[in-house]
Parts: C-alpha cells; sequence; structure tokens
C-alpha cells in the first residue's frame, strides 16, 4: 500500500533510524507518553501520518499495524510528579530517551519531532537531529506520534474512570471549559500536574 506521499523514510538510506515523538505536553494532567519506533525499510500505510492530523479510528487501526510490522518499538509514561520535578520539556527528552533505551534493536541514529533534545547514552550529538514537525516529515516520527497518542488516551479513559467528573474520556486532561470548571468544583487530583496554572484557575489551590 503506498505512503502519503510527503512522509520520508529515512534520512539516510541503509541506516537504522528510530523515530521519536511524544503526546501530552499540553494537558493539565496525566502522564507524558513518548515512543521511539524502527520501522522497515519498506513499510508503508495510507494512513499514516502526523497522529494530530488523523481520526480516533484510523490511529487505533495503524496502532495494530505499527506494533505488528515495527523492526522494533516502545513507548513509555513519565508521570505527572516527575513532570513536575523535570518540568514539560526535559520530562518529553526524558521519555524519548527510555523509550530508544527500551528497544530491543539499538538504533544507530535518532530523529526526534521538535526543536529540543540533549545527549545520553549512546547518542551524542553526531547521533540524531531534532526535525521540527517531524512528525508530517518522517515516517519513523508520524508512527511513534500514533503510537504515543493511542496509548496515551487508552491511559486517560481508564483515569477517566477512576476520577470521574473530569471528562478526561473527551478531553483527555486538556485545559478545556470542562475540565476547567470540574477542577472548580472538584479539587485537584493525585494525576494533576502541580507545575501546571492555567490563569482562569488562578490563584492556584495547591
Amino acid at each position: 500500500m503506498p505512503q502519503s506521499p510527503h512522509l520520508l523514510p529515512w534520512l539516510k538510506e541503509g541506516r537504522l533510524e528510530a523515530g521519536c515523538d511524544e503526546a501530552g505536553r499540553g494537558p493539565l494532567a496525566c502522564p507524558v507518553y513518548a515512543a521511539a519506533v524502527i520501522l522497515p525499510p519498506d513499510f508503508s500505510h495510507p494512513l499514516l501520518n502526523d497522529s494530530k492530523q488523523m481520526s480516533e479510528k484510523a490511529r487505533n487501526e495503524l496502532r495494530q499495524v505499527i506494533e505488528r510490522e515495527a523492526l522494533a518499538w516502545k513507548v513509555v509514561a513519565v508521570e505527572a510528579e516527575e513532570i513536575d520535578r523535570l518540568n514539560i520539556l526535559w520530562a518529553s527528552v526524558t521519555g524519548m530517551q527510555r523509550a530508544v533505551a527500551g528497544l530491543a534493536l539499538k538504533p544507530e541514529f535518532l530523529l526526534i519531532d521538535g526543536n529540543k533534545f540533549r545527549p545520553f547514552e549512546g547518542y551524542d550529538r553526531e547521533h540524531y537531529r531534532t526535525v521540527v514537525h517531524g512528525d508530517a516529515t518522517y515516517a519513523s516520527i508520524a508512527a511513534a506520534s500514533v503510537l504515543a497518542k493511542t496509548w496515551r488516551d487508552e491511559r486517560m479513559r481508564e483515569l477517566a474512570e477512576k476520577y470521574p467528573g473530569y471528562g478526561w474520556e473527551r478531553n483527555f486532561g486538556y485545559p478545556t471549559p470542562e475540565h476547567i470548571e470540574a477542577i472548580r468544583r472538584l479539587g485537584y487530583t493525585p494525576e494533576h500536574r502541580k507545575s501546571f496554572h492555567p490563569a482562569a484557575l488562578e490563584p492556584s489551590l495547591f
């Protein structure tokens, strides 16, 4: 099946490259998820795209394809407490590093969505590249975006049952009017990120 024509299969042909992305930087609550994916060099799928541009049905369908056909993949969660300790940027970077470290194959090079990363064990600055809008540029980053998004959405639905009333099964923790009003009525949960203070909720309840 042909792939979305704008997605590139690699930065350098013949090299084992992993794409990395995250989901959940903007919400007020719950983990940020990070994923790393190594795709076969001939992988293609017509649904593959930046996960934000895909329907939920398409993301869930493609998740199964990626998890079945990728040479290696890993998804990790960085919980709210660690987000508050590291800040959301470095929590996201830490999550991507852990995902790479957890891959069954060791990639030779990393393609990172965004413009911030930092060296870690086995990967100096010569062995990764940050790519703004990378999830709309490289197939491996797009695949990582799909896994991070679908895994996080699944977790949010589970947490919505544990903490009813916040609408997490719909807003996924983002600062929607529904979520903000629920915080006013019900207060914060242990899953809320204490370092996130929306103007609509000042002064903070913490």
